[in-house]
């Protein structure tokens, strides 16, 4: 929420949410990435210290739980679930909005007429999943716009309509 003068602006969610496959996409993600080798870790530190050192499992079994297991565990059950109540996206007659993050909330909008190259990319993963991710470079310090988590026709369909939106719109030079 934002203040001028007397006059408050609040900025409303983007429309259009994720596909409904991202969830398990992220979920996947977080087995691949986080999850899995942090589990694996604490079953190999197991596995070693009953092998070699029988003495330290009343600590180290307490330790392992609280660092690896319980955060792993987590992790894995809270960030898909976030990550699709927070991304979304929206693409106006000037702008494109999107929306993303699960621990930290980011918003990005872009005009259209700072359009530069759109872009679909599709990693194996999201391409099991039938997912890909649209990317917005503008002419901006600020970075790119992300939908991500979007099916592939979706992709193509948003893709196609802000290169369309932003070959119409003005340009910063134009007269207004």
């Amino acid at each position: 929420m934002a203040r001028h003068g007397q006059t408050t602006i609040r900025l409303r969610p983007p429309r259009h949410g994720v596909a409904p496959r991202a969830r398990r996409w992220w979920t996947v993600q977080a087995w691949l990435t986080v999850t899995g080798p942090a589990l694996l870790t604490a079953a190999t530190l197991l596995v070693l210290s009953l092998l070699f050192f029988p003495g330290a499992l009343p600590w180290l079994g307490p330790l392992l739980l609280g660092v690896l297991v319980l955060p792993a565990a987590g992790y894995v059950l809270a960030m898909p679930r976030l990550r699709c109540r927070i991304h979304a996206w929206e693409v106006g007659g000037s702008a494109v909005y999107a929306a993303g993050g699960w621990l930290l909330h980011k918003r990005r909008i872009a005009p259209l007429s700072r359009v530069q190259t759109v872009d679909t990319v599709r990693g194996p993963l999201q391409r099991a999943f039938g997912l890909a991710t649209v990317t917005v470079t503008t002419a901006s310090t600020a970075g790119d716009v992300r939908i991500t988590g979007v099916s592939d026709e979706d992709a193509e369909r948003i893709a196609a309509r802000i290169t369309e939106a932003a070959r119409l719109a003005p340009g910063e030079g134009d007269a207004a």
